[in-house]
């Protein structure tokens, strides 16, 4: 197991990919890019797999003997996109001209392929305050049959929290808490309506600290490409920084019996919950389509 915590864009690129992150035992994470003249392939394993595309045209992902199209869209911070599930012992080919992001997860159980076009992407605004962002509930286990894979993509817009209150999931305690890795994969760009003069430096911020006797503190500026682990303990929240959008891509899956996602909250923070109640959400939010 890694005891770093925090990879910057480029410190993971090899076989093609731009990123490609398999340091934990439960998750892993691919990120590339795709042109006409130069496809991605992935060989057959043991890995089940989401793919679809954070920014650029539309693609073709043929997965075994079968094709699929997978619509594009001009940035993360633009709505929804679809999203298709791919099980174990498959091989994939991915076409087309885009940036294209892959969670993974090992797996024992072969499950169905599956399309989850955008307009049927489950939309949640969740907190309220400066605790609001947009939650793209695509592959939770409500949404999606897969045997391990938990994926979820989110937006924060500039000045806003989201992880509060901080919280783990990494003991399996029966309906209360699942044991679940979670890898962060991030974008930022400045905010919406702004346009400044000059150059700029979209920033997020991350923090994450130990919840019993394990190895894990990290408190860390994060940027577009930069990649999260959380192999256990207490984390959040993130921050989107002022003037700038944060996007997140979350992979999460562990050993459990059952695949759910049930977490425990920071008792000292706790109470941020109760404090929503008097509070109303971002009115910046939903994010979707282009403005």
């Amino acid at each position: 197991m890694t005891s770093k915590w925090h990879y910057k864009s480029g410190e993971l690129k090899r076989d093609g990919w731009q990123l490609i992150s398999d340091q934990m035992s439960h998750t892993g994470l691919r990120v590339g890019v795709v042109t006409p003249s130069a496809p991605l392939s992935i060989a057959a394993d043991n890995r089940e797999r989401a793919i679809f595309v954070l920014a650029g045209s539309d693609i073709t992902v043929t997965y075994g003997d079968q094709s699929v199209l997978l619509r594009g869209r001009s940035s993360v911070f633009e709505g929804t996109t679809d999203h298709l599930y791919v099980p174990i012992n498959t091989p994939i080919t991915i076409s087309g001209d885009a940036q294209v992001a892959v969670g993974e997860a090992p797996a024992k159980n072969a499950k169905n392929a599956s399309l989850m076009k955008r307009e049927d992407v489950p939309v949640f605004i969740r907190g309220a305050g400066r605790e609001t962002r947009q939650v793209h509930n695509f592959g939770m286990p409500d949404t999606l049959d897969a045997d391990r894979l938990v994926v979820v993509e989110v937006i924060v817009p500039a000045g806003n929290w989201s992880g509060a209150p901080a919280h783990k999931h990494d003991v399996y305690v029966p309906g209360k808490e699942s044991n679940l890795e979670e890898i962060y994969y991030f974008e930022s760009a400045v905010a919406r309506g702004e346009k400044p003069a000059g150059e700029v430096d979209p920033v997020g911020y991350f923090r994450g600290y130990a919840s019993d006797s394990r190895e894990y503190d990290v408190t860390t500026e994060v940027r577009s490409g930069d990649v999260v682990l959380v192999p256990h303990g207490w984390h959040g929240p993130v921050a989107a920084g002022p003037g700038y959008d944060l996007y997140f891509f979350n992979i999460m899956a562990g050993p459990d019996p059952v695949r759910e996602w049930n977490v425990t909250d920071d008792p000292h923070h706790a109470w941020i919950r109760e404090s929503w109640k008097t509070q109303s959400p971002d009115p910046r939010l939903p994010y979707s389509g282009n403005k």
